[in-house]
């Protein structure tokens, strides 16, 4: 049985998306795309080295291109400052009095909370806004009008 060049690209590329899903590391599809490159190199009667050359010349420039990409992208807030993460960001609530050491208790979503001033901020009572979320604690900041 004759086993080509292409069928051994075209199963080395199986197994990186397969390993892709298994691990969810999106790099090893850019490989798989130099992979693919590479069988059709074969279907092309490329020869071995240059099947080789076009597998890792499209496999290294897409991940190469994928990371730079990335690079350029803005980083997202940490988890406990992101709405994406955690609703209660950006929600506003109402603070009676603060206490000396800048902490108060508010009233959000049905119970008492423990809310500390985010740092910087004036410890003046009436609406303010959630700007972050640290463990069982809201850090608050004023609000403006609206």
């Amino acid at each position: 049985m004759d086993f080509p060049a292409s069928s051994f690209w075209w199963v080395a590329a199986g197994i990186a998306v397969a390993a892709e899903l298994a691990t969810g590391t999106f790099y090893l599809l850019m490989m798989a795309l130099g992979l693919a490159a590479a069988a059709i190199g074969a279907h092309l009667g490329l020869s071995g080295t240059g099947q080789t050359i076009v597998g890792a010349l499209v496999g290294g420039g897409a991940t190469a291109l994928w990371h730079v990409k990335r690079a350029r992208e803005p980083h997202a807030a940490p988890p406990s400052e992101n709405r994406d993460v955690n609703l209660d960001i950006g929600e506003r609530v109402n603070v009676v009095a603060w206490r000396p050491d800048r902490t108060a208790r508010v009233l959000y979503r049905g119970s008492a909370w423990t809310a500390r001033l985010q740092p910087g901020a004036q410890a003046v009572a009436g609406e303010h806004v959630v700007t972050a979320v640290e463990g069982n604690w809201l850090v608050l900041a004023p609000a403006s009008p609206r």
